[in-house]
């Protein structure tokens, strides 16, 4: 069932429901008000049956009778109503007055059943009458003017109702198209962006209605696709570009290894532990990527972590490599708990510490500090300039001082990702007291158990 047929039905419905009701309520209102009028005129005759009329006496209105049923079931004058047990109840004193709509005849008849006590007097055709039992006065008008007229009424409300049903379905199908028209327009330009695969393409967003807000919506989607679209293909070229020259270079030394009968036992090893060199490099990049290919919400189950645990387990595997420098790594932690993902953080802190130990001199030194939710890594290097700071977490960008050596250049755009991911900042400046670059990243703090 599409959405246009939906509204339609939704339409129709509500349509319908409202004048059934408002039939139904016309048809009630119309039956209560003639035989109330009815009813009121019967209960008239009974406030004036005091000074009982003559047995026998037929009202003037026509239709309207009046007699007087005994215990026994006889009625004077003779009935010509048909005497049930309802008003032979009455007559015995067993039920209260009875108000109710009869057929006899092929008429219909509004019946009311006075009961009257024993000893009651009436008057008779001898004068006044003393009715030792119980009994009841019988008052009757035909209402078979009225029941047509219901009928009729029926007749014509059914036909309204089958009117305004057909009114709503018409009305139905023009709002709903009316109604859906501007979303049809935005339905085709998004299978339009879906065939052309054109994220640069922008749908004009209109109002502040819901409409205008899909549009929004839908806009912002394109954006972040196109976002990531770029960041894909960026991605894609500085990889290719990056390895490029790894590549050439093993290619090189591949050919120049083809003739090693020809080379010196020492320019052998050289070339060998090059080679080697250039492989490693390649694997690390390739872990990099991989790395960045995770995107900003990588996998796996997000916890409470210890900071200060996992700032010490980086810590301990940076000074393994800091004693071939002889760089000393201080640290200062204290606890704290954040939330995220244990691999993804360790990962950030031990690019920081390799980063730092890279640049720190032989005999260097490396300061640590964690505090609520904060990691302050600073080393005594060379530090990173004003002009270069804006770039230090840009993809594959290495600055002059430090193309000659080893790494991809991933290494602090891996640390921007994953401190996003854990909704932190990442900041870096100049260490006030050692003088090199001091790296500041601030992670939302859980409370402490």
């Amino acid at each position: 069932m599409t959405f246009r047929s939906r509204v339609i039905a939704a339409t129709v419905g509500v349509a319908a429901v409202a004048v059934l009701l408002a039939c139904l309520a016309s048809f009630v209102t119309t039956r209560s008000a003639l035989l109330r009028s009815v009813d009121e005129s019967l209960l008239i005759q009974v406030s004036h049956s005091t000074s009982s009329p003559p047995l026998g006496d037929e009202s003037q209105t026509t239709g309207s009778y009046f007699e007087l049923v005994l215990a026994n079931g006889q009625t004077s004058p003779t009935s010509k109503v048909p005497i049930d047990q309802t008003i032979l109840s009455v007559a015995k004193g067993k039920s209260p007055q009875v108000l109710r709509t009869v057929q006899f005849g092929g008429e219909f008849y509004r019946e009311l059943v006075n009961p009257l006590p024993a000893n009651t007097i009436v008057s008779c055709s001898t004068g006044v009458c003393v009715i030792k039992s119980t009994s009841a006065q019988l008052f009757i008008v035909n209402i078979t003017g009225q029941i047509n007229e219901l009928r009729n009424l029926v007749r014509t409300l059914l036909l309204v109702a089958v009117a305004g049903l057909l009114l709503a379905l018409g009305l139905g199908i023009f709002i709903a198209r009316a109604a859906l028209h501007p979303l049809e327009e935005v339905t085709d330009e998004i299978e339009e962006v879906a065939e052309t695969n054109d994220m640069t393409h922008r749908i004009a967003e209109g109002g502040a209605d819901e409409l205008g807000r899909l549009r929004r919506v839908f806009n912002r989607l394109l954006t972040s696709v196109q976002n990531s679209q770029s960041l894909q293909r960026q991605l894609v070229l500085d990889a290719s570009h990056e390895l490029r020259t790894p590549l050439t270079s093993l290619r090189t030394n591949a050919q120049v290894l083809s003739r090693a009968d020809e080379l010196s036992p020492e320019d052998l090893r050289q070339l060998t532990n090059d080679m080697v060199t250039q492989v490693d490099e390649l694997a690390a990049l390739v872990t990099d990527l991989g790395e960045l290919a995770r995107g900003e919400r990588s996998e796996g189950a997000i916890e409470a972590l210890r900071l200060d645990e996992c700032v010490d387990e980086c810590v301990d595997t940076a000074r393994t490599y800091a004693r071939i420098k002889d760089i000393t790594i201080d640290t200062h932690v204290e606890p704290s708990i954040v939330l995220g993902r244990r691999d993804r953080l360790i990962r950030a802190v031990s690019n920081l510490l390799t980063n730092a130990v890279k640049f720190a001199p032989n005999g260097g030194q490396i300061k640590v500090v964690t505090e609520n939710g904060t990691i302050t890594v600073s080393d005594s290097g060379p530090g990173i300039s004003d002009a270069d700071r804006p770039h230090v977490f840009d993809r594959f960008w290495r600055s002059a001082s430090a193309r000659a050596l080893p790494g991809s250049g991933l290494g602090l755009s891996i640390v921007a990702q994953v401190v996003a991911e854990l909704q932190g900042t990442v900041t870096v400046d100049r260490d006030p007291v050692l003088g090199g670059a001091r790296f500041t990243i601030t992670l939302p703090v859980e409370p402490v158990a």
